[in-house]
């Protein structure tokens, strides 16, 4: 085998898919959970959404999700990865943008279902993709390297959404109160969704020329460079065909994956629920103005980032993938419990938020390699589709239960403490979870 060819190889593959992917997750991000920052100032103008409206509108997204997960992730393995991204991409723009125009909670749960059926099957389609392009030894650096894109786009969403946020509101500074004109006959938050879904169908129009399916499409791999890569690629999947547990099959019906898949809700509620409402509480305890309050969620994605590329190299150094998963999760919901004794102090208060954000993120890149521990690459690709499936409808449990709470006992304490609660069970979980196999096996 050409091993200077195969080096050469990655490396391309990394600085030419890499920048791509991260780029269309960030937007993907955004996209979901620009609601948090829209919502500062929508209550103005949409008189019937309340908490509950917002939380269950924020959470219903991935019952649409759910629904396109495993045959998307299907479809990028037997039909073309960049054609399948490239019609998420496109359908979820528009359909981002369109949250835009809203009048009525029923409007607003119908078009975030519809983002969630547009935006299904990104995630483990990109998952599947990599592993067309990546051996198994860079595979956890490259999702490392891929989850970044979330907290760049917390930190990204606050600073570029503020910008047009003010428009068609009315604050109090100092004890006058301003009204800001409308931009083009429409509100801030409206232009908070059009501007952040215009890029998702450029972008998205884009992949077919800029995304090749395989080492064999791709014009910038020499001809040593694409056949290395291919043999090394084909080399691992015939000796897949050796091993036990490599069918798609077992790895949807262990019962270890349905033990990940509950990890998963607990650890996504939790962060979704703090997510969706981080804006607001802050808003709420301290009477900061919209501007503040979103300013102010940008703090906890850089612990965020810290956390996820710290925990993704220290897992890989050691070789260990449970504790690596459980003590970040377990920190976070520390984090949950304290918050509410913090109010009145806003650094400790935006220190609890940012220690919950980095725990309910940092976990990733060590818990994505545990299915790897059990399952050959091939079962343990099919696994994640469940995983991600069914565990992200913790994205609709957790907003929903935080909003629901507030309404009930007009306070987020014991909506933070059921997030605690969420995020406790996935470590538990963790701890008990039976590997039945040497944790320090290289899962890549």
């Amino acid at each position: 085998m050409n091993s200077s060819g195969l080096t050469s190889a990655r490396v391309k593959a990394y600085c030419r898919l890499l920048p791509i992917l991260i780029i269309c997750y960030m937007v993907a991000y955004v996209d979901r959970n620009n609601v948090a920052i829209a919502k500062l100032n929508m209550v103005q103008d949409l008189k019937l959404f309340d908490e509950r409206v917002f939380g269950f509108g924020i959470g219903v997204f991935f019952w649409g999700y759910m629904l396109l997960e495993i045959p998307g992730t299907v479809l990028v393995e037997r039909w073309s990865a960049n054609k399948w991204i490239c019609r998420i991409m496109v359908t979820w723009g528009v359909i981002a943008a369109l949250t835009a125009f809203v009048q009525t909670p029923m409007h607003f749960y119908i078009i975030r279902f519809l983002l969630g059926v547009a935006e299904a099957g990104f995630f483990p389609g990109v998952i599947v993709y990599l592993t067309h392009w990546f051996p198994q030894r860079d595979r956890s650096r490259v999702l490392a390297v891929f989850f970044i894109a979330t907290p760049i786009a917390m930190m990204l969403s606050p600073i570029i959404s503020q910008s047009v946020l003010f428009y068609g509101s009315t604050e109090v500074i100092n004890g006058e109160e301003i009204n800001y004109p409308k931009l083009w006959g429409l509100d801030g938050w409206q232009w908070v969704y059009i501007m952040w879904g215009i890029p998702a169908v450029l972008i998205g129009a884009l992949l077919p020329f800029i995304l090749p399916d395989y080492p064999k499409d791709a014009k910038w791999l020499n001809p040593d460079e694409r056949q290395a890569l291919e043999q090394e690629l084909e080399r691992e999947k015939l000796s897949q065909h050796d091993q036990k547990h490599t069918s798609v099959l077992h790895g949807l019906t262990n019962p270890r994956i349905l033990i990940l898949t509950l990890i998963y809700f607990g650890a996504v509620a939790a962060n979704y629920g703090v997510e969706g409402f981080l804006p607001t509480i802050l808003k709420d305890w301290y009477k900061l103005t919209s501007t503040q309050a979103a300013l102010l969620t940008i703090a906890p994605s850089v612990l965020v980032l810290i956390g996820q590329l710290g925990i993704g190299w220290s897992s890989d150094h050691f070789q260990e993938r449970r504790w690596h998963a459980a003590i970040p999760i377990a920190l976070g919901s520390i984090a949950f419990l304290v918050a509410p004794f913090t109010q009145g102090n806003l650094w400790l208060t935006m220190i609890c938020f940012m220690v919950a954000a980095a725990g309910m993120k940092a976990y990733m890149p060590a818990f994505w390699a545990l299915p790897s521990l059990f399952l050959t690459s091939v079962a343990a690709a099919g696994s994640i589709g469940l995983i991600n499936s069914f565990g992200n409808l913790g994205g609709f449990v957790g907003p929903m239960l935080l909003g629901s709470i507030k309404e009930s006992t007009q306070s987020y304490d014991a909506g933070l403490y059921a997030l605690a609660a969420l995020s406790g069970m996935s470590v538990i979980l963790l701890l008990v979870l039976p590997l039945h196999t040497d944790e320090k096996k290289d899962s890549t």
